[in-house]
């Protein structure tokens, strides 16, 4: 039989004769991590007509600017990547494809968002398939003459072998061979496409080979990031994902074909993912090893739901029309500069800015007390980053001819505002990633305590409540029950000693929780303290 409960103000405390804050001298606890509140996305570093559209999207979808800022920043990429460049300086050369991963709950007016911002690059794939369709179909004609004429070439070289001397013979042969060859080199072009969603990780190869070595996966799902992640096969793909953002030369199996160089790849990805993928990572140690991750430039916004109008204000059209018509432009001005890629050259003032940036980096980076020490994997490519974020806004500032134009400084400096929030942003995602098995389930018992409120609790009770993988025996939460003791969390009830000779298994040490847990309501002790 449980006691009785007893109230808030004289529950026995750790030291109730200290100095603190709260019911009965607790003090206020400590929180596990120095997180602070994230950022929101600056869309005032976006240039005009692109800050227009997301926030009259926001707006209209009521869903945080961060998503339709992602989705812009990649359609960009989309339009720009593998047909431009930035040059930082002599020897710095940077493509301008990026790699985003937008994290948020389901339901949460995604593909909306995701259609107003890359519906000019869909209608610009459907003219250029229009466009396409006559020498397509022309191209099939040839081949299907081209087979004919084979045909016809190799009947003529099978009778001769029966009636003919071996010159005849001969010649019959090397016509039918020489026939063959020239219907095999009549390659048919493929409809182009410059976006996927749904495909596999080795599908994006193939696909990026038959489209000279530029694609943009877009995607409100992200499933094909489940995939890379091995959250269903349990090992990771991430080969092409890593040239596709590098450049570097790819090799692509073909089915019934032979393999396939593709020189420069150049991939984007604009993506949202469910926090649970988020959680998963930590089981894939060779995921972040790869360097896959480092890539990614992460936003997990506030989700809106609870403070969200019923009757928004819609997108205006001129907002619509003139993103639309901007977009569309970049994306078919440098469609052709697919051989030899426009080249966007940085002024002078934005070289001197890059390198103050990397001088801050260095700091940021530092292993003894750096802010992004433990992320130096993504922090070490945030001046690239940087660069091909400079570049997109350039070429967005000048969509008819970005490459007659210097990036300048200004420019430079919107985009160092982008990585800025990029980089808080990375920090609150590695966290949660897990690189510290402790502090996950440090937090996971303070998950369990804000939902049932105990005003105490035995070790038994909080190994029940948290075990997995990771937490395998009740001893595993010594240090999380540690941290959550030291940050004021709960505290350790004495333990009575035990009389000598008394035979058993002793009584599973048990800890108060603080009075705030308890307000949350729940039962008033765990089941191993009755």
């Amino acid at each position: 039989m449980s006691e009785p409960a007893r109230s808030l103000y004289s529950v026995p405390g750790p030291d109730t004769a200290r100095d603190g804050v709260g019911d009965a001298g607790w003090e206020l606890p400590l929180p596990l991590s120095a997180a602070q509140s994230l950022p929101p996305f600056p869309v005032a570093a976006l240039p005009g007509w692109v800050a227009d559209q997301v926030a009259a999207v926001a707006e209209a979808t009521q869903t945080p600017p961060d998503l339709a800022g992602c989705v812009a920043l990649a359609a960009l990429s989309t339009a720009a990547g593998g047909r431009a460049v930035v040059q930082v300086r002599p020897g710095w050369v940077e493509p301008v494809n990026l790699y985003t991963v937008v994290v948020m709950e389901p339901s949460a007016r995604k593909s909306p968002v995701f259609t107003a911002m890359v519906r000019p690059i869909y209608a610009l794939e459907k003219a250029l398939r229009e466009e396409a369709k006559e020498s397509i179909e022309a191209a099939r004609v040839r081949r299907r003459a081209a087979e004919a004429a084979s045909e016809r070439a190799e009947k003529t070289a099978a009778t001769l072998d029966k009636i003919a001397d071996d010159k005849d013979r001969d010649a019959a042969i090397a016509d039918a061979v020489e026939a063959a060859l020239s219907a095999a080199a009549i390659d048919i072009p493929v409809e182009p496409k410059l976006v996927v969603d749904d495909i596999t990780p080795e599908k994006v190869g193939t696909v990026l080979a038959e489209q000279g070595g530029r694609l943009a996966v877009l995607s409100d799902e992200g499933g094909i990031f489940a995939i890379i992640a091995g959250r269903y096969s349990g090992s990771s793909n991430t080969n092409v994902f890593l040239k596709g953002y590098t450049g570097t030369q790819l090799r692509v199996d073909r089915t019934n074909r032979p393999s396939e160089l593709v020189e420069h790849p150049a991939l984007t990805l604009g993506l949202t993912i469910q926090p649970a993928v988020i959680d998963d990572l930590g089981n894939t140690a060779m995921l972040r090893g790869s360097g896959f991750l480092a890539r990614i430039l992460y936003s997990q916004p506030v989700s809106l739901v609870g403070h969200r109008k019923a009757r928004p204000h819609p997108v205006p059209d001129h907002v619509a029309d003139a993103y639309n018509s901007r977009l569309h432009t970049i994306a078919h001005t440098l469609h052709g500069w697919a051989e030899d890629p426009a080249r966007f050259v940085f002024a002078e003032h934005a070289d001197d800015l890059m390198a103050e940036l990397q001088d801050d980096l260095e700091t940021r980076l530092n292993p003894h007390g750096g802010a992004w020490a433990h992320i130096g994997d993504w922090g070490g490519k945030a001046a690239g980053q940087t660069a091909r974020l400079a570049g997109l806004l350039h070429t967005a500032i000048h969509p008819d001819n970005p490459w007659e134009h210097e990036i300048t400084g200004d420019t430079f400096t919107h985009a160092w505002e982008l990585i800025d929030y990029y980089g808080a942003h990375a920090l609150h995602v590695f966290d949660q990633i897990g690189a510290d098995t402790d502090l996950d389930t440090a937090r996971r018992l303070q998950d369990w305590l804000t939902r049932t409120g105990p005003a105490r609790f035995s070790k038994r009770d909080a190994f029940k409540a948290v075990r997995n993988t990771t937490v395998q025996k009740v001893n595993d939460l010594d240090t999380a029950l540690e941290l959550l003791t030291d940050h004021g969390h709960i505290h350790p009830q004495p333990q009575p000693e035990r009389p000598k000779g008394q035979r058993g298994r002793a009584p599973s040490p048990t800890y108060w929780t603080h009075p705030t847990y308890r307000r949350a309501g729940g039962t008033e002790q765990g089941e191993g303290t009755r």
